[in-house]
Parts: structure tokens; C-alpha cells; sequence
């Protein structure tokens, strides 16, 4: 299926490109979300009337989410869990977890925001992505640990493993 991209998807194109999709991305996924319109005369019409309006907009949300991403710079949360002697967890720690963290501690994040590679299982110090707007993102430390006194000694190897990590720990538990 061909679309117009109303934003830049990661890994698709940027706003404006007509690509090529298969059927169930586009109508489960780009479609929905408002992301995309099928690529027809009467819609090309419409991107092209339309296009300085979306991309004055687009602009507007870019710079909000910029100014957000260097409030976030350096930021770091501690996540309380129980684990085995063996530092793995009884259960995992999921984007939710890393996104209610950030939103009661006064940042905007929504769920959806955060990207993790894999589920964190594991204690230590973790990094998450958080997508603010499609071309701005910021990398939050997660720190995962038995208790406060734990996170403090997991921070603090992580400071001298990486000197250049000045994260604001912020704290929470489960």
C-alpha cells in the first residue's frame, strides 16, 4: 500500500515521502495513530494544501520536545525490585515502569515514549530510550537494585566506570 507520511517515522521516511507499506502496518499502525494518509490524487491534494500548516506545527512540537529532552538531559531513575541471590529478577522491569517513574517525578513521558531493547531482568545500571517527538530523543539511566543502599553502590560504579555520567538520580520504589 502507498501512503503519505504526515511526520518522519524512524526506519520509513520523512514527512511528505510516498512509500511503500504493506497493508496491515498501514491500517493498523500509521493510519490510527494519524501518521499517514493512503497515497491518492485527492490526498496528495490535500498534503500539498496542507503541508506548511503540518510542518509549522510539526516545528512548534520539535522545539517543545527539545526543550523537554534538556530538562531530561542527565537523568536517571532507581527502581526498587526484588531479585535472586544471583541479581536476577523475579519479574522484569518494563517501559511503564520507567514511564511512571519520570511522569510523578514531573516529567511528561508517556508509555509509549519509552523504548527499551529488552525487558530489563537483571540488577545493574540500564540505559532506556525516550522518544519525545520523531526527531528528538534523550537515553535515561535506570538503575535496578535491592535497595537504596544498593542503588547508591550501583550508581557510584557506574560514575567511575563512566565519568562523564553526571545522572540526577531520581528514586522510586515498587
Amino acid at each position: 500500500m502507498q501512503i503519505i507520511l504526515l511526520q518522519r517515522v524512524e526506519k520509513l521516511g520523512q514527512m511528505g515521502d510516498v512509500v511503500e507499506v504493506k497493508n496491515g502496518y498501514a491500517r493498523n499502525y500509521l493510519l490510527p495513530q494519524k501518521k499517514a494518509l493512503r497515497a491518492s490524487k485527492a490526498n496528495l491534494e490535500f498534503f500539498q494544501n496542507q503541508k506548511i500548516h503540518l510542518e509549522a506545527e510539526n516545528l512548534k512540537r520539535r522545539d517543545e520536545a527539545q526543550a523537554v529532552s534538556k530538562k531530561m538531559d542527565n537523568v536517571s531513575v532507581t527502581l526498587i525490585r526484588q531479585a535472586s541471590e544471583t541479581g536476577h529478577l523475579y519479574g522484569s522491569v518494563r517501559s511503564m515502569d520507567i514511564a511512571d517513574i519520570l511522569k510523578t517525578n514531573g516529567y511528561g513521558v508517556a508509555r509509549n515514549q519509552v523504548q527499551l531493547d529488552a525487558p530489563i531482568k537483571t540488577l545493574g545500571v540500564h540505559k532506556a530510550r525516550v522518544v519525545l517527538h520523531p526527531e528528538v530523543s534523550v537515553y535515561v539511566g535506570v538503575v535496578v537494585a535491592r535497595s537504596e543502599e544498593e542503588a547508591v553502590v550501583e550508581i557510584a560504579k557506574a560514575k567511575s566506570a563512566n565519568t562523564n555520567s553526571d545522572a540526577e538520580p531520581v528514586a522510586a520504589e515498587a
